[in-house]
């Protein structure tokens, strides 16, 4: 069982950055593929970024590469979302998810409580 409590949105003007951080507890973090996802009212939720627990390799949409980076610290079982640059079209409510990979597909059965990030233009 793993429990992900979000931080770090905000109000920022576009250009601008914010580091959402996300806090999980429970003694399995290391071995779970950790993902931000993002989703807008009345949309579906959509992934931004992804970090395997392994090799610590990296996905991210294409919307945000060169922009946003995830990392995490599996001493404190965090994981980060950086984002640079943003644009009024990243508002919405942020996710941290945390899940394993099963038959090739990363099943995400923890979800946190989301976090709102707005940019202003």
């Amino acid at each position: 069982q793993v429990q992900l409590v979000e931080s770090g949105g905000g109000l920022v003007q576009a250009g601008g950055s914010l580091r959402l951080s996300c806090a999980a507890s429970g003694r399995t973090f290391s071995s779970y593929a950790m993902a931000w996802f993002r989703q807008a009212p009345g949309t579906e939720r959509v992934f931004v970024a992804r970090v395997s627990w392994s090799s610590g390799s990296t996905r991210y949409v294409d919307s945000v590469k060169g922009r946003f980076t995830i990392s995490r610290d599996n001493a404190k079982s965090t994981v980060y979302l950086g984002m640079n640059s943003l644009k009024p079209e990243d508002t919405t409510v942020y996710y941290c998810a945390a899940g394993a990979l099963v038959g090739g597909i990363y099943d995400y059965k923890y979800w946190g409580q989301g976090t709102q990030v707005t940019v202003s233009s």
